[in-house]
């Protein structure tokens, strides 16, 4: 008799099959299936082997080798932690378009001006391409060399000849191995590839940066190891209808992981922006109905960010609820909370809520300005001027606490707000600053309009 198939498996969770699948029935990856050897009943023992190092007490080992060099893009530093690290691998991730390669090219010329030779390798593009861009925005150097492969072992060819201070690699997609099997971008391709990689920054302490694609739905395109891998994983974030740009850390093993950079796309480059609250502010001279301001923090930055809304009557059996920059049911809720404890009715009226600048909110804190913003288009009645408004909403009514109150009532303070309502038991106000702590939605809005 022949040797019985032990079934299939999938490389990224471990779910087990009977017969191969093209995508995974547990994680609904695609591609990841495959086919397990027959299972050996006898444990294979392992014999002891010389280590490469001997192992010393924590308090003995160098730190100087593991300290962040600054790349000399200051967003981008504040987002990796300081800078990059020796032997670190970290992917960069973003939709086509959005300036990943015209970010990596001007870290690669401040870091061929200040540090060494960067080598950047590109396997979409050629190198002229690669040099108009450069020219276009000022980042060329006699130190920052370019190669145009697709090959592994040609990249480490360059590698060794160049001898550079930090590789960049657009994108990790496209590179193949020739000692694998699979096409470009396939999944046994970008794990072979992405292991290569990793091995050669830590044997030689070389940082490299890889561009990676994401799906439609904005992950890291590829297998999920690709992101268990690498050591900092980045998505370069964008509206393009706007030039804001943001650079929000997801995984970091050497700083912190929910950083954000902000950096404005021009003609001749990529700039940072120090200072991006007045960007998601809409400056006038008079109140406007449907209109609030809250401050979101990002990382460590807390940042002012108006939201609006437009409440109309609806012509259509089933009133239409759209949210730009914010989550749909989360607005739901609210919603929800609005015509049970406030009396709003919204059966017959659509409801649209937006942010301004291609700001996205994604935390919780934002629900009482959205409330606000809502209440203010169905009444036309404007919020006073110079007041934020900071608190997650529940569903019973009241308002919760949210952690920072004291940073963003600063942020709101020096960006010349003079009021701020918030919920109770959020700590002592800045100095000159009018806050009033509400317990529930009700009172918020009775407080607001009178």
């Amino acid at each position: 008799m022949g040797k019985k198939s032990a079934g299939y498996r999938c490389v990224e969770c471990g779910y087990e099959v009977a017969k191969w699948v093209g995508r995974c029935p547990e994680c609904q990856a695609w591609g990841t299936v495959e086919e397990r050897g027959v299972p050996n009943p006898a444990l294979a023992t392992v014999a002891a082997g010389a280590p490469s190092s001997p192992a010393r007490p924590i308090v003995d080992v160098d730190l100087d080798s593991a300290r962040a060099q600054p790349t000399g893009v200051a967003e981008l530093d504040r987002v990796l932690g300081g800078g990059l690290v020796p032997g670190a691998v970290v992917l960069l991730a973003g939709e086509p378009g959005v300036g990943k390669s015209t970010l990596l090219l001007e870290v690669a010329q401040r870091w061929a001006g200040s540090r060494g030779r960067a080598l950047y390798v590109t396997g979409e593009e050629s190198a002229g391409q690669v040099r108009l861009r450069a020219e276009r925005t000022s980042a060329l150097h006699e130190s920052l060399f370019v190669a145009a492969e697709s090959d592994l072992s040609a990249v480490l060819g360059h590698v060794d000849a160049v001898q550079p201070g930090v590789l960049i690699v657009d994108s990790a997609q496209t590179m193949v191995s020739p000692k694998v099997e699979g096409s470009p971008g396939g999944v046994t391709q970008v794990k072979a590839v992405a292991a290569a990689l990793v091995a050669l920054a830590k044997e030689r302490a070389l940082p490299v940066i890889l561009v990676g694609h994401v799906t439609k739905d904005g992950s890291v395109a590829g297998p999920r190891v690709l992101e268990h891998l690498v050591d900092v994983v980045l998505h370069f974030e964008g509206d393009k209808h706007s030039t804001l740009r943001m650079v929000r850390g997801v995984k970091n093993r050497f700083g912190p992981a929910d950083e954000v950079g902000c950096f404005e796309l021009r003609d001749d480059g990529i700039v940072g922006v120090a200072d991006p609250s007045g960007l998601f502010l809409n400056r006038r001279g008079d109140p406007v109905a449907g209109t609030a301001v809250t401050v979101t923090v990002e990382g460590k930055r807390p940042l002012l960010a108006e939201v609006q809304s437009l409440v109309t009557t609806s012509s259509l059996p089933t009133p239409r609820r759209a949210a730009s920059g914010l989550d749909s049911s989360r607005i739901g809720m609210i919603l929800a909370v609005l015509e049970k404890h406030a009396r709003i009715r919204f059966g017959e009226r659509d409801v649209y809520v937006a942010t301004v600048g291609g700001m996205r909110l994604t935390e919780p804190a934002a629900d009482l300005a959205v409330a606000l913003a809502v209440a203010s288009s169905v009444s036309e009645a404007e919020l006073p001027s110079g007041i934020v408004a900071v608190g997650e909403v529940g569903l019973a009514g009241e308002l919760r606490r949210v952690t920072g109150v004291q940073r963003r009532l600063a942020e709101a303070q020096r960006m010349g707000f003079t009021h701020a309502l918030i919920p109770p038991d959020c700590g002592p106000a800045p100095d000159g600053m009018t806050v009033k702590e509400i317990p529930d939605l009700p009172s918020a809005l009775q407080l607001a309009f009178s």
